[in-house]
């Protein structure tokens, strides 16, 4: 365990509300996992929120599945998926048992552990054989897949509490007191990209190893169609 200036432990109670309440309070906030190879910890910069059944962007928008099953249980446990066939991304539990909130962590800046992060990012599975400049240090956590590569992290790790074993999770000894940024979810396509009914992205201005932003993209035969969750 690493003691990390300016950070305390909170508990379980920080995630135990409305995905909206938690959302913008976790930039400046540190993730923190450990592993038999050693410790990676990001000061988060950027996340997402969603928010189960009024949410067509979640994964939970039509109920409980094997694959989303952790966000039903409760707050405070990770939520690993696999996506778009090339990354695992990394949510945290929000809400009561039983509502299926989310957010996800988008985007951090590495304070504890680099050199394991970088090693993963740039030879862990998955990783361009073709690059050969080394990565930027902005650019080790930046993008949900980034993240989920520097923590060394996979579906095995679905369902992980952030309140014991592998996992820890610190909220700043004195908040800044400025709002994040907002605006709309990444890559999220339909009804739910709407950044004006849904601007539930949030993170810290102007900090270099946020994401960039990009919209969903949607086929002329689905935009007819209810669009698929992410």
């Amino acid at each position: 365990m690493h003691a990390l200036t300016g950070f305390a432990e909170t508990d379980r109670s920080f995630f135990a509300r409305d995905a909206l309440e938690v959302a913008p309070q976790l930039p400046g906030c540190v993730l923190e996992r450990t592993d038999a190879h050693g410790t990676v910890a990001i000061r988060i910069t950027e996340v997402e929120a969603y928010a189960g059944e009024r949410d067509p962007g979640s994964h939970s928008y039509r109920g409980k599945t094997a694959r989303n099953a952790t966000m039903f249980g409760e707050p405070g446990h990770v939520y690993v998926y696999f996506t778009y066939g090339l990354h695992h991304a990394v949510n945290l539990v929000a809400g009561l048992a039983g509502q299926p909130y989310g957010c996800l962590v988008r985007a951090g800046r590495v304070v504890v552990g680099e050199p394991l992060a970088r090693s993963r990012r740039e030879h862990g599975p998955g990783v361009n054989a073709r690059r050969v400049a080394p990565l930027r240090d902005l650019d080790l956590a930046r993008g949900p897949g980034n993240v989920a590569r520097a923590f060394g992290v996979t579906r095995a790790d679905d369902g992980d509490d952030l309140f014991g074993g592998a996992w820890r999770f610190l909220i700043p000894d004195a908040p800044t007191g400025l709002a994040p940024a907002t605006g709309p979810r990444v890559g999220v396509s339909g009804p739910a990209g709407d950044g004006a009914r849904f601007p539930w992205r949030f993170w810290t201005a102007d900090d270099p190893t946020v994401s960039a932003y990009r919209p969903g993209r949607i086929s002329r035969a689905a935009s007819e169609r209810e669009p698929r969750p992410r």
